[in-house]
């Protein structure tokens, strides 16, 4: 877009001055950092909270990798005056990026948004980890039970992304867990209003826009209340335990690869056009 024309260009100018003796594929990936930076310096100076920068999704198996990329993005971002405090760094919640997140989040008190989680297993491993907040899909859960079975339509009260959700926000009320639950990718409104009570839901301007002209009184679904009445049992989410429960849960397992595939992909054409300006 010709408006974020000069984001882009500065990015390529930034890289260029502390070229030093960098290889063109390490000005390719400062320049495209960089890029990430300034979008989210933009948002930051239209919102009053955080924003989220995403880690390489090619480094979802990396967690020194992943460390190294997430502090390399606080240091850009401090250069541009803004503080650790308004940045969540993004992770696929792999078993290592949540064990990267753990050490941000313990030794360098930045906060992580765990992206890319199906699975109940992971989300116990994120809470555990002491991350900030996590991200599940719900309609991406959606999107595979419509594919991969023979129920095609599903409301507030049996969709599986949805459910999926709730009990994760019931876990870690009932236990205690300070970690967020931020529901994410809806595919229409009824997600939505089976969701009430999050803690955070991020929603489409679409999907807004629908919500804003519906009349339905929707009740208050999820509270601490209820989550602590909840039948659920306490599990350690051992590095064994979550590779192996993860294994067996063929939706988490094909939506996973499949969201680092996707996020790799744009990462890969993203650097396609800055190598060219470069």
């Amino acid at each position: 877009m010709e408006a974020y024309k000069h984001l882009i260009d500065d990015a390529i100018a930034y890289a260029k001055e502390k070229a030093g003796d960098k290889t063109r594929e390490e000005q390719i990936a400062l320049a495209t950092d960089k890029l990430f930076v300034l979008f989210g310096k933009e948002i930051l100076n239209i919102i009053p909270g955080r924003v989220s920068t995403e880690v390489d999704a090619r480094l979802s198996f990396d967690k020194e990798g992943s460390i190294a990329k997430a502090l390399s993005l606080i240091e850009l971002y401090k250069e541009e005056g803004i503080a650790k405090e308004r940045i969540l760094i993004k992770l696929a919640s792999t078993w290592e990026g949540i064990q990267a997140a753990k050490e941000l989040e313990s030794k360098h008190g930045i906060h992580c948004n765990m992206t890319l989680l199906f699975n109940f297993e992971q989300a116990v491993a994120c809470a555990e980890a002491g991350v900030t907040l996590i991200s599940p899909f719900v309609g991406r859960i959606f999107d595979w039970y419509c594919k991969n079975t023979d129920k095609k339509s599903y409301d507030r009260h049996d969709d599986p992304g949805v459910f999926s959700v709730k009990r994760i926000f019931n876990y870690y009320k009932k236990f205690g867990y300070k970690t967020q639950v931020m529901a994410a990718s809806f595919r229409n409104t009824e997600e939505i209003k089976g969701l009430i009570g999050c803690d955070l839901l991020t929603i489409s301007p679409g999907l807004l826009g629908e919500l804003a002209k519906d009349l339905e009184a929707v009740p208050v679904v999820l509270t601490e209340e209820s989550a602590k009445k909840s039948a659920l049992d306490k599990i350690e989410a051992t590095e064994s335990r979550t590779r192996f429960e993860m294994n067996e849960d063929t939706m988490a397992t094909d939506k996973l690869s499949d969201g680092i595939r996707r996020f790799a992909a744009d990462a890969r054409s993203l650097e396609k056009l800055v190598a060219e300006k470069l």
